[in-house]
């Protein structure tokens, strides 16, 4: 493992994934309003945001890549982040020079493409990260990633917002654009790895996914992002339900939130570096439950705020925590395919979360939502004693 700057690694993998969030950040809080902005109706709305995320779907191909080839002997990882990164930052000079309501399915196309760019410097950024990093780092590590994401999202909610306001939408995309060229500022100064024998791609390692250690590790990040995942969509409109919020005070409760993520990533890696993994788990099961208690009984705007940005300590916490649990359970060899495969399992955890709240909202209320998800984190401890047993899962 090539030693490097403890200092230099965080900053680049926080900023890779504030490259990550800024566009997370817009496609959650302004895409939509975009769109409806440009004549386009709410099913076109959902074909968009269904055809957008299918290169994360299909991630695990680009893991893949990353593990078995070094691109023209540069890199593993190195070479195809700085492809991706590209591939964000010219589709969002493009669009900004597309009108959706007169190209319509232009738009879906660069949109497509540059979710293609993002999950694949994503997914050869966490490859990068499980070869140079070293295991008692990888919980702060992930703080720093969560906590990245996090304020790029509250940038793009905020100050993106703010310009497409006062400004007009093409300086919007402009804007994520030459954020886009931050993390390559830090790439140059970042090394990979020389791979040992051990390390190098075998398509043998995918046999790790018969060990129970690792299918429990999936279970239990299936569970964690059902609830969290499951929880923040229906936090704004619970809190409208109850009270009268006008665009700005969910904009600001929003922004109070990612503030929290972000406290609650570095504590999560805090956390997982400074306790035991089981502690952690604990930890994040018994922080997610009373606060869903919490958001099930807001009834006024302080109490809104206070519970907004306690859910995001939590929901931080619970992103840091398993994604550092994660990465001690991937193989050295495939370790972008691996972590890329462990991650998809948590998005499926997110699309049966937000069906699962959504219905429940509609059906028995927010309240009763909430203090349902509250319960199902508890569908993580059948899998720890697994998760936890004494002959641990050995990865170099």
């Amino acid at each position: 493992m090539t030693h490097q700057s403890k200092t230099l690694r965080f900053s680049f993998f926080a900023m890779i994934y504030f490259a990550e969030g800024i566009v997370l950040g817009y496609f959650a809080s302004l895409n939509a309003l975009y769109l409806l902005g440009n004549g386009i109706d709410m099913a076109k709305v959902g074909i968009f945001s269904s055809i957008a995320l299918i290169p994360f779907v299909i991630k695990i191909f680009f893991g893949m890549l990353s593990d078995r080839f070094n691109f023209l002997g540069l890199g593993h990882r190195k070479p195809y982040i700085a492809i991706g990164l590209v591939v964000q930052l010219v589709c969002l000079l493009i669009v900004a020079r597309i009108n959706p309501g007169q190209n319509y399915w232009g738009f879906v196309g660069m949109a497509f493409l540059l979710q293609m760019g993002m999950a694949f410097y994503d997914t050869c950024a966490d490859g990068l990260a499980l070869d140079i990093t070293p295991l008692s780092d990888k919980g702060m590590l992930q703080g720093f990633m969560v906590g990245g994401r996090a304020v790029g999202v509250i940038v793009a909610a905020s100050v993106a917002g703010f310009i497409a306001e006062k400004l007009n939408w093409p300086t919007v995309f402009y804007f994520l654009a030459v954020l886009t060229l931050i993390p390559f500022i830090l790439l140059f100064f970042i090394k990979e790895s020389k791979r040992q024998e051990g390390e190098r791609f075998n398509w043998a390692a995918f046999g790790a996914f018969k060990n129970k250690q690792v299918l429990a590790a999936a279970g239990v990040g299936l569970v964690i992002f059902l609830v969290v995942v499951g929880a923040n969509q229906i936090v704004n409109p619970s809190f409208s339900a109850h009270m009268d919020l006008s665009l700005s005070t969910a904009g600001l409760i929003t922004t109070v939130w990612g503030i929290g993520c972000v406290i609650g990533g570095l504590l999560g890696g805090y956390i997982m570096d400074h306790t035991s993994d089981k502690k952690a788990v604990w930890i994040s099961v018994l922080t997610v439950a009373p606060t869903m208690v919490l958001l099930a009984v807001v009834a006024n705007l302080p109490l809104a705020f206070v519970a907004a940005i306690i859910f995001g300590v939590t929901y931080g916490i619970s992103q840091a925590v398993y994604f550092a649990l994660a990465m001690k359970y991937t193989e050295p060899s495939i370790a972008a395919s691996m972590f890329s495969i462990l991650m998809a399992v948590t998005n499926i955890g997110q699309g049966i979360g937000l069906a699962l709240s959504g219905f429940l909202a509609k059906k028995a209320g927010y309240p009763v939502a909430f203090i349902v998800l509250g319960a199902l984190i508890f569908l993580v401890v059948p899998f720890m004693p697994v998760l936890f047993k004494k002959e641990k899962l050995a990865v170099a």
